[in-house]
């Protein structure tokens, strides 16, 4: 079995709205966290992260997965859950999110997820990056298809353009799925994260920091120190928020 700690952060940066939101929650043998990053404008983004983060941990909690394909379609549930929420003529009117999922199970030292848009998961190994997932965006479709290199999607003016988030139509939504095929092992760590982090902290920085790190919370406490001192620069920058999971031998 696999001892967890769990640590949270979520700043609003230099917005008035913090349009994030995070959760987790834990049965005798899974542990299911959620991260989203809502958009709808007038203060819609945040009641959109929420009303994400609520419904998929809800639907999580009472048909619990053994992978991600089935959480996928629990992401495919809570996509129908949040268009019917809204409301014409007030903040919920156009409401969307991003998201990622992640379920660990703890007995088993098996792990699976799923995501739609651009908020990351990041599977560390060694305190060095074994995976993560990859952006519904422009730019990572660019990427993927070789007229841009990883390094610039940080700068790209068009970072921000979606393919997917919840509150698209159904036919519309892309979500992706991935299994931990090689299982978890202790000194395994997951971060999640909205882009509102990862667009100032790249992948030599986060190992760097997580190098450096004894603890979830100092990590988070460091990965925040250097978001704020790259966007110190933009009044208004974005959100931002991340959930880590740190794993050892129970």
């Amino acid at each position: 079995m696999l001892a967890l700690e769990v640590a949270l952060l979520s700043d609003p940066g230099g917005r008035k709205y913090n349009e994030d939101a995070c959760g987790h929650w834990h049965s005798e043998n899974q542990l299911c966290c959620v991260l989203a990053d809502g958009a709808g404008g007038h203060g819609g983004g945040d009641v959109a992260s929420r009303l994400t983060v609520q419904e998929l941990i809800g639907r999580f909690a009472s048909r619990p997965t053994a992978d991600g394909a089935a959480l996928g379609r629990l992401l495919r549930e809570t996509n129908e859950a949040l268009i019917d929420q809204r409301e014409p003529g007030t903040a919920r009117a156009d409401m969307h999110s991003t998201v990622v999922c992640l379920v660990i199970d703890f007995v088993g030292h098996r792990v699976h997820w799923a995501h739609a848009g651009d908020s990351r998961m990041y599977w560390f190994r060694g305190r060095r990056l074994h995976n993560r997932t990859r952006d519904h965006s422009l730019v990572q479709s660019l990427v993927d298809a070789g007229m841009l290199a990883e390094g610039e999607v940080r700068q790209h003016p068009k970072r921000s353009e979606l393919r997917s988030a919840l509150g698209l139509a159904p036919e519309m939504l892309e979500v992706s799925s991935g299994d931990g095929g090689d299982g978890v092992d202790p000194g395994d760590i997951f971060l999640l994260c909205t882009d509102g982090l990862w667009e100032y902290v790249d992948d030599s920085t986060l190992e760097a920091t997580l190098a450096e790190s004894s603890t979830p919370r100092e990590w988070l406490d460091a990965l925040a120190s250097q978001v704020l001192r790259a966007a110190a620069h933009k009044s208004s920058h974005d959100n931002f928020s991340a959930l880590v999971v740190w794993t050892d031998q129970a």
